[in-house]
């Protein structure tokens, strides 16, 4: 705690007038149906929408990790994976202190350099949000996702029986303010309507579209229309490694498909987006009307993608597109030269801590990972060799290139995708001998060359076969397949 101290009071200085506040929307679960990223045709995000074409939209964002914890961890402590250790999922409050002391928590070092702070809703992973509360925010609540009992709309959407909360898809009759995140909403519009003396750094979580996908009945209404399926190959997994496979969740896809419930569950997903648009605009309007609009930079991320059925699987946890890409909104309304631009290049959410720290004239901590996008800001067109790197799991990794993406798992095997003849990842490409060099060459250059020990202390959820527990996940799987074919379910996995 002491050396802590030190570096904070090394690293602190007086917040000015003249600081921009810091607008975090922090969205739970959301891939790319949103309009702005153009990945299903009857997305209805027109707030979310407007902030594209405000600021920079980054088409090519992609997560440090395809789970809620590692993902977040990542982003506000600013440190990749194979360096913190964090790799699957944590309660921080139960790590040892020792893993944890020489990171500070991107709130905090805002507290320290004189923004006042304030957390709502899930900004960290729960139960994280508890995690040196006190210390990073003058004020943080907590709503979740609201009221308990909510009153389903049995006569819409998909009600799995026995009752699934990961997989029930439908409306609710309450009033919104039985809503948590419309509650989070409605605190940061009044948070935006009060005067204050200092720059501000207010973090906003939505939980939606995270299951439960349970939602106000009008914003299923708006979607009553047939909705259209994804992309889906048959047999898509037949070249991915075993490792890989390991990542689909079919034990979802097998009551799923037998109850024909895709179509209700990928509609429950897109009210449930929504709704989510709905509550960014009320904090987006409530921004524009108070008198901080023209300082205050607005940066709006989800910490990972989402699987509805590609590659037969549902959720995130994958190293495929559909999982690791993301959402990622920049608006500096001081920015003269590249709002209302987009930027195709490879871009992670780590990247997020140096931006936001120089944009507000902080010095960053040494130890932090990434680089400040603040050149892409100005010139969303400039090149950017480095890729984006995605970590699930020690010795697993992919980077996102423009045009490629390249997997290497912790036994070796390889996955290698060209997004310009294959944007949905269909055909592994990494067994072909004329991509061998450049196999090597990605791995040699952008790989880590050095592999934090996993932390072991306050470990939560680990779902992932990697290098620690290479057959934990494998197994499983493989008695899902079984379970796959003998429930009769085509087309068949192998």
């Amino acid at each position: 705690m002491a050396v802590l101290l030190t570096f904070i009071s090394s690293h602190a200085v007086t917040a000015s007038a003249d600081q921009p506040n810091i607008l975090m929307i922090c969205v739970d679960d959301l891939n790319d149906w949103v309009g702005f990223l153009g990945g299903h045709p009857q997305a209805k995000t027109p707030n979310m929408d407007n902030l594209a074409s405000k600021g920079v939209n980054f088409t090519n964002a992609h997560c440090t990790a395809p789970g809620c914890s590692p993902s977040r961890n990542a982003l506000l402590f600013g440190v990749e994976p194979h360096k913190s250790g964090l790799y699957p999922f944590y309660n921080l409050n139960n790590v040892d202190a020792e893993s944890l002391e020489r990171f500070i928590p991107m709130p905090l070092l805002f507290r320290e350099n004189g923004y006042e702070t304030v957390g709502i809703s899930k900004v960290w992973h729960n139960p994280d949000n508890k995690y040196r509360q006190k210390e990073q925010w003058d004020e943080y609540v907590m709503y979740g996702t609201g009221k308990k009992d909510k009153t389903l709309i049995k006569e819409k959407g998909y009600h799995p029986e026995p009752f699934n909360k990961r997989t029930i898809a439908c409306p609710a009759n309450n009033p919104l303010s039985d809503f948590g995140d419309y509650k989070a909403a409605q605190h940061a519009v009044r948070f935006l309507e009060k005067n204050h003396s200092r720059p501000f750094f207010l973090a906003v979580g939505f939980i939606l579209p995270h299951t439960s996908f349970i939602m106000p009945e009008e914003n299923w209404d708006r979607f009553l229309d047939p909705i259209a399926e994804p992309a889906i190959k048959a047999n898509d997994l037949n070249d991915v490694p075993l490792v890989g496979q390991s990542n689909a969740q079919i034990y979802v896809e097998i009551p799923v498909r037998q109850d024909q419930a895709w179509e209700e569950i990928r509609r429950g997903y897109l009210a449930s987006v929504n709704f989510t648009d709905d509550n960014v605009g009320r904090v987006l309007d409530a921004l524009e009307r108070s008198s901080y609009s023209d300082n205050t930079v607005v940066v709006l991320w989800s910490d990972h993608g989402y699987h509805l059925g590609e590659k037969r699987t549902f959720s995130k946890f994958s190293l495929w597109e559909e999982a690791t890409r993301t959402p990622l909104i920049v608006y500096d309304p001081r920015n003269k030269s590249g709002n209302g631009q987009s930027c195709s290049e490879p871009i992670g959410l780590i990247n997020i801590y140096r931006t936001l720290c120089e944009l507000s004239g902080l010095k960053t901590p040494d130890y932090v990972d990434g680089i400040s996008l603040v050149p892409w800001l100005r010139e969303p067109k400039l090149p950017k060799e480095r890729p984006a790197l995605i970590t699930w799991g020690r010795g697993n990794y992919s980077l996102r290139l423009n045009q490629w993406r390249y997997t290497r798992y912790f036994d070796g095997t390889e996955e290698l995708y060209d997004h310009h003849q294959d944007p949905y990842e269909w055909n592994n490409l990494a067994s072909r001998p004329e991509y061998m060099e450049m196999m090597q060459e990605l791995a040699s250059t952008w790989l880590p060359k050095q592999e934090a020990a996993q932390v072991s202390s306050g470990r939560e959820l680990y779902n992932v076969a990697d290098a620690d527990q290479p057959d934990k996940m494998i197994k499983s799987y493989q008695r899902y397949v079984k379970r796959y074919k003998k429930a009769g379910l085509h087309p068949p996995l192998n």
